[in-house]
């Protein structure tokens, strides 16, 4: 850790953001795993070649659903870190 700090505040900062880049994507990869995970487990009950009209439909009430879920949680998050920041 001694090599941080002879880095410019500049620098620092340019690191923090692509720390913070890739653990976005970290974040949206383990999003789409767990998403495609758990509606494949809940609408595929017979895996084949092709999606029949039920499993599409299935498949796209279930993500629209872990979505909306998944973004409230965020929210809420969000929203409970800034109050707790607020209060220090």
């Amino acid at each position: 850790m001694s090599g941080l700090s002879n880095l410019s505040s500049a620098d620092k900062g340019e690191l923090m953001e692509q720390v913070k880049q890739q653990i976005a994507v970290a974040n949206a990869q383990e999003l789409l795993t767990k998403m495609t995970e758990k509606c494949f487990n809940k609408c595929i009950n017979k895996p084949g070649t092709s999606l029949d009209s039920s499993e599409q439909k299935c498949i796209s009430m279930c993500m629209d659903r872990f979505m909306d879920s998944w973004n409230l949680v965020s929210r809420t998050y969000g929203s409970r870190l800034q109050r707790e920041q607020h209060k220090m």
